[in-house]
């Protein structure tokens, strides 16, 4: 089973947004293994968004992200960081497939509710920004052999 790193941004906080993306997340079959409420602080952000670093937006980035609480969580399935993706859609809303968490929930770039780890080598670097080892649960799940083949 496969690990990503999924983040409800300060926007989807403040609008009451956390249930309906974490239940869209759990009906597709994924598992949450650990999840926490923070409030991400600027040097945090700064390793989180490394990637960006240089880029126009980066400053402003960095503000929205640390501005108001987060939920942070890993969830687990089989290609779990492609069903996380395509259950966000697109990182711009107006072009996410209807349907997606974005395209039903949001109209911004800026503000478009939720983060998810790109790749696997993304969510190896970025869980262990967020959770440490014994932080993230293994169970099972009577239901998964209903999921899983």
């Amino acid at each position: 089973m496969e690990r990503t790193l999924v983040i409800i941004k300060p926007d989807g906080v403040q609008r009451g947004l956390i249930g309906p993306i974490i239940t869209r997340l759990e009906r597709r079959g994924l598992k949450i293994i650990t999840m926490k409420m923070i409030q991400m602080d600027y040097d945090l952000a700064k390793r989180h968004y490394a990637i960006h670093e240089g880029k126009p937006f980066y400053e402003k980035l960095l503000e929205y992200i640390t501005s108001a609480p987060v939920v942070v969580m890993v969830v687990e399935g089989k290609e779990a960081i492609e069903v996380v993706r395509r259950t966000m859609g697109a990182t711009n809303p107006m072009e996410a497939a209807p349907g997606t968490i974005r395209a039903d929930y949001s109209l911004e770039i800026g503000r478009n509710l939720v983060h998810g780890s790109d790749g696997a080598e993304t969510a190896a670097f970025e869980i262990p920004l967020f959770f440490n080892e014994d932080e993230i649960l293994s169970y099972s799940r009577d239901t998964d052999r209903w999921i899983f083949e």
